[in-house]
């Protein structure tokens, strides 16, 4: 898709359900949130919110049928708004992100730093420098807690019964 034009298009199909890219790792269905001037927000209900850079977009399907808007949600999500893809990355600084979706460029750590051309990303102990004209799409890695709310609970019901055998 031509860059210069897409924002046009996507104006059209903010709140509506789409697909980026027809298959492969960086492909997601999701409620388009926000559309910028190099960048679109897309909610999707797995990852939160993943910033796509319009120029790196091959295609976009609307009406998608694989998920439903109300399968993500009633929470209202505000989109991370900047003036382009290089300041949204500002934005993002010292959070724990995922770049890429799959395949060999995928990349999880902390956001480090940047510039212009290059990110760094702390990941293990690792500095990694990457072209950030390579950086297809970013989201905030949400840290799941070790145990789920319902071993939590199954836990603190145990301990609850152990206390009144005393």
């Amino acid at each position: 898709m031509d860059p210069s034009q897409i924002g046009r298009y996507l104006d059209a199909v903010v709140d509506k359900m789409i697909r980026i890219d027809r298959g492969g790792p960086e492909s997601r269905v999701g409620k388009l949130i926000g559309v910028y001037n190099d960048y679109i927000a897309l909610l999707t209900k797995e990852e939160g919110v993943i910033y796509y850079r319009t120029q790196h977009i091959k295609s976009i399907t609307e009406n998608v049928k694989d998920i439903k808007a109300d399968e993500l949600g009633e929470e209202e999500v505000e989109p991370i708004i900047a003036a382009s893809f290089t300041q949204l990355l500002d934005h993002l600084k010292l959070q724990w992100v995922q770049i890429n979706r799959g395949g060999p460029e995928k990349l999880e750590g902390v956001l480090n730093d940047m510039t212009d051309d290059i990110v760094t990303v702390v990941a293990n102990k690792e500095v990694i420098r990457l072209s950030s004209f390579h950086i297809r799409n970013i989201s905030v890695v949400q840290v799941k807690n070790e145990q789920s709310d319902s071993e939590q609970e199954s836990n603190n019901e145990k301990s609850r019964n152990k206390k009144r055998r005393r």
